[in-house]
């Protein structure tokens, strides 16, 4: 019997961990999103002043 609740718990844990992996994916694209956006909204002065250009708004919101 125990057998058959140790599985159950690994299989129950594994659920976990592929909810916990799926919402950390979710959150990571949005935190992207939400960066490319706001960078996207400013102006070309804004962004010089901040040393970027439009060409670095993908890299900086994806983290490279």
């Amino acid at each position: 019997m125990s057998t058959i609740e140790m599985n159950r718990g690994y299989a129950v844990g594994g659920v976990g961990n592929v909810v916990a992996n799926l919402f950390a994916m979710l959150s990571a694209w949005n935190d992207t999103r939400v960066t490319r956006r706001e960078l996207s909204r400013l102006s070309d002065r804004e962004l010089d002043d901040i040393g970027l250009c439009r060409g670095d708004i993908e890299r900086i919101a994806r983290g490279f």
